[in-house]
């Protein structure tokens, strides 16, 4: 829809659907292609993936900026950087099942959807996980299977999976999501404290995990039966401080 006029919620002036391709397109050279991300198939799915539909009105204009933005519910979509890294250490081929923990505004689920065949994605708040399946049915996503639930458990009516990705940090990896992977399937997800976590890839060999850490981001928390329990949380906010 070239030329499209897009809206804030008070009649202002926002931009046009060409102006937003633009700075996508920008996003993606600047931001992922010249800081080390080499998978070309993740890196023409941030293209084709409009960004801007995963977020609040007001933040239309920064839909395409290299920082999380919050989404409400104390939740945000995260940095494309840190979505195209952790995307691009699943080694998506494109005829993969695959499981999301954390849906959020779905925009990481929608860049699953153009790599892999199959998208299972789970979120807490119902209020997100059904914006998120609106906005995905809008753009035409019908591999993704959106559900609302205790994402830490994983979701076994549907394993195994090739690979599983946690968009929040847990304290330890959940061995459900351990055990529904394949043999030589790969977990992406952050573990660490509230405060800092590390990136890690663990690949399933059999019954033995093979664990490689990327360095050091922040997520909000994993809550759930094998996440952060709410009074460990506070816990480990209070252990932490210096």
């Amino acid at each position: 829809m070239r030329g499209l006029l897009l809206s804030r919620d008070d009649g202002k002036r926002v931009g046009t659907e060409e102006q937003l391709a633009q700075m996508r397109a920008n996003m993606v050279e600047y931001q992922l292609r010249r800081r080390g991300v080499k998978d070309e198939r993740v890196l023409q799915a941030f293209l084709k993936v409009p960004r801007h539909k995963f977020v609040r009105p007001q933040d239309i204009w920064h839909a395409y900026e290299d920082y999380p933005l919050s989404i409400g519910y104390g939740q945000t979509i995260s940095q494309p950087y840190m979505v195209a890294i952790m995307t691009e250490l699943l080694e998506l081929k494109g005829d993969e099942r695959v499981l999301e923990i954390g849906t959020g505004s779905g925009y990481q689920a929608a860049i699953l959807a153009e790599l892999a065949k199959e998208v299972f994605t789970i979120e807490r708040i119902p209020e997100l996980a059904k914006k998120a399946e609106r906005v995905l049915q809008e753009l035409g996503y019908n591999n993704v299977k959106v559900i609302i639930g205790d994402g830490s458990k994983g979701l076994p009516e549907f394993a195994p999976y090739d690979s599983a990705i946690v968009t929040a940090a847990a304290p330890r990896p959940p061995q459900p999501l351990l055990e529904q992977l394949k043999d030589g399937g790969r977990l992406v997800i952050p573990v660490g404290s509230r405060k800092l976590q590390d990136l890690l890839r663990i690949t399933r060999v059999v019954n033995e995990f093979k664990t490689e850490n990327f360095g050091p981001c922040l997520f909000v928390p994993l809550i759930g039966e094998e996440g952060w329990k709410a009074e460990n949380v506070w816990e480990d906010d209070q252990r932490h401080e210096v």
